[in-house]
């Protein structure tokens, strides 16, 4: 085993990056272990199964996400935060497609209690104090904006917009202005 140098971390990279080439349902402990020409015992050591594996690629997908998100955020407000928070998703979502899909992963309460996804949840309401909105509609505000925001990538991503001759990108643009006309709207009602 450390002729090739395996640890946890090496694997959860390994196993994301894998998931961005053949997809993160393929992603198995196995096609894991012939990536690294070892056997699927020796992974073992390190996680405690391919659902394991799974969830740690979630949660450095989760991480990495929140990563970009908080650089995209820092300094902005109003449209512009919503704008840059909505171009960091799409743009993971295409750079890393299966760890996109990862990020997806329903994960145990516990575990997602601990993880970036709460980040996410914190960075969505920051975004949404600029628009001055109080509960309920806070937390209607977040489920729309990661329903919209899923949807479209998603959709894209499976090709879902080939078919037309407007630019996805110019739906993109108008999906952003409406939802902030819609906050903004929303806080003057």
């Amino acid at each position: 085993m450390a002729r090739v140098g395996l640890t946890t971390e090496r694997l959860v990279r390994a196993g994301a990056e894998l998931a961005d080439e053949v997809g993160f349902d393929q992603v198995t402990a196995s096609a894991l272990a012939r990536r690294f020409d070892v056997k699927v015992a020796s992974l073992y050591a390190h996680v405690k199964s391919s659902q394991d594996l799974k969830t740690r690629i979630a949660l450095l997908a989760l991480e990495e996400l929140a990563d970009q998100v908080a650089d995209a955020l820092a300094g902005r407000a109003g449209k512009d935060a919503l704008a840059a928070f909505a171009n960091a998703y799409r743009d993971y979502a295409r750079r890393h497609p299966g760890r996109y899909a990862a990020a997806q992963l329903r994960l145990d309460p516990e575990t997602a209690a601990a993880s970036a996804g709460v980040r996410h949840a914190h960075m969505t309401r920051a975004i949404l104090r600029g628009y001055d909105l109080g509960e309920p509609d806070q937390t209607h505000a977040v489920r729309m904006l990661g329903s919209v925001f899923h949807g479209y990538v998603s959709l894209e991503a499976s090709g879902g917009f080939s078919h037309t001759a407007v630019d996805p990108q110019d739906s993109w643009a108008w999906i952003i202005d409406s939802l902030d006309a819609l906050l903004q709207n929303r806080t003057a009602s």
